[in-house]
């Protein structure tokens, strides 16, 4: 029942399904860098050059075949993430509390089962506020953006953030468990209810519990526009049901066995009232801003095209765009200088970001409240290196255009600069600090091995943390190549 049903914050989408990460556009797969060839780094390339790793002769030698997505989203990832980790210990208070409620040590959860439920509700729609966590994150930053502060504090902090969408899943299945276990007790004293309070407690259970499957990894990786489309509805309905479920249930007199007409006044004392309320506000409160807007399209070719909206935007927030907002959303990094535009680079991997390819809109649904997601903690640390592959370039690309508290180095793995991206975007790398760039052209260079590449620049320019934004396989490798050498680095996780 999550605002935007679990639209995630990936700021690297680029498919029809709004959830694939950044693909490294035409790089050759199936082959690395042979690690005997070494890709020295480089900062003597003329000024008016992209800097690139040198161009010497690369051996290419075939890799393992390539890992299917799925398989790192759930084995490759890890099994004790900080994102399982915190669905476990949220999982673990709710089953604690259920059963000391259910052998009688509880008596106050026993006896609000169904408040406990809405509570579960109103924490998972927070953990998918974009309204509420832009403030978290901005918060995050202005107090601990500072260097005074210890870097392992910055990074549990970045880590945490990034893996809130393990709370929201824990508190779906814990607020399915409680209006079980309210419904049981219910049944169990019928006399003190009536027959359409029980039916509708049990249609929103089964919504629930029809949200709760659907949003099983493998369920929500093969079939995801349907996962989304599902999530949404039977959220939007079981939040009509909630509000329905607590007025008859605070309407309804056992004795009479009839309902009262003012019941508004009884309504406004119970704290089930006031939680749902809150839920509902956060989730309407996105959809108020959405709105039509114009925009101009541009393709430097048929592998990204370029989106021109309005309006300047702060350095990594991230905003959604809708061909049709009633059906599905897309999240893309936003490029500003922070003036006059704002601009999106969206590769055409997927039917929607084809499309904006063949048959460039005039106008686009978008949401005017941006939000926060993991670049945006760039502005928390000192010194960043940002590792890009394809068009994952675009969630960086501000950090080069306008100045922020982070010194930031950028290392950018990609093909065909300009022929892909065009002229523009080639003069906003170039026009970054020469000694903080590295871009690889694997049109011209052949595929290198980009988590070696990661930790050298990362040591070269005495990074405090990496951050890589690439495909599942790719971004998994460079931050556990550059954890294993003690340096501190995030990429997007599978529900960030």
């Amino acid at each position: 029942m999550q605002q935007e049903a679990m639209d995630h914050e990936k700021f690297s989408k680029t498919d029809d399904e709004g959830d694939e990460e950044n693909v490294l556009i035409n790089i050759e797969e199936g082959y690395e860098v042979d690690k005997n060839c070494d890709l020295p780094i480089s900062n003597s390339v003329p000024r008016q050059e992209l800097p690139q790793a040198p161009s010497k002769k690369i051996i290419l030698k075939p890799t393992k075949p390539k890992e299917s997505r799925l398989s790192v989203i759930l084995l490759d990832q890890g099994l004790f993430t900080v994102y399982k980790r915190l669905f476990m210990v949220c999982l673990a208070l709710n089953i604690t509390g259920l059963v000391l409620a259910a052998t009688g040590h509880f008596p106050y959860a026993r006896n609000r089962a169904t408040l406990f439920s809405i509570g579960n509700l109103l924490a998972l729609t927070l953990c998918r506020s974009e309204a509420f966590l832009r403030v978290v994150f901005w918060l995050a930053v202005n107090l601990l953006g500072h260097s005074w502060v210890p870097l392992r504090l910055k990074t549990a902090t970045t880590s945490l953030l990034q893996s809130v969408g393990g709370i929201h899943s824990s508190c779906g299945i814990s607020s399915v468990a409680w209006l079980t276990y309210s419904l049981i007790l219910t049944l169990k004293d019928r006399d003190s209810t009536s027959n359409l309070i029980i039916g509708v407690a049990a249609t929103i259970l089964s919504l629930l519990c029809l949200c709760c499957l659907v949003a099983f990894p493998l369920i929500r990786h093969l079939y995801h526009n349907e996962f989304e489309r599902t999530h949404r509805f039977a959220g939007w309905a079981s939040l009509i049901l909630l509000w329905a479920f607590i007025v008859l249930t605070k309407a309804y007199e056992p004795d009479t066995k009839s309902y009262r007409k003012d019941v508004g006044s009884r309504l406004v004392k119970e704290q089930e009232f006031w939680l749902t309320l809150a839920v509902t506000i956060l989730i309407i409160v996105p959809w108020v801003t959405v709105r039509l807007v114009a925009v101009k399209v541009s393709a430097p070719s048929g592998h990204a095209s370029i989106i021109r909206f309005a309006g300047g935007v702060k350095p990594g927030i991230l905003g959604r765009i809708s061909p049709s907002p009633m059906s599905e959303w897309h999240a893309f990094g936003i490029i500003s200088d922070g003036k006059d535009e704002h601009i999106m680079l969206a590769g055409a991997v997927g039917d929607f970001t084809k499309s904006l390819v063949s048959n460039p809109p005039s106008h686009l649904w978008v949401r005017q409240v941006h939000f926060a997601g993991l670049p945006y903690l760039v502005n928390m640390y000192t010194r960043v290196l940002v590792v890009a592959t394809g068009s994952g370039i675009c969630v960086f690309l501000s950090f080069l255009l306008q100045q922020g508290p982070a010194e930031v180095c950028l290392l950018w793995v990609t093909k065909g600069i300009e022929q892909n991206f065009g002229k523009e975007i080639k003069e906003w790398v170039n026009s970054h600090p020469k000694e903080k760039v590295i871009v690889h052209d694997t049109a011209v260079m052949g595929r290198p091995n980009v988590s070696e590449m990661s930790v050298a620049a990362a040591k070269k320019w005495g990074a405090e943390v990496v951050i890589v934004t690439s495909n599942p396989e790719g971004s998994r490798d460079v931050v556990n190549a550059c954890k294993s050498k003690g340096i501190p680095a995030f990429g997007p996780i599978w529900d960030s």
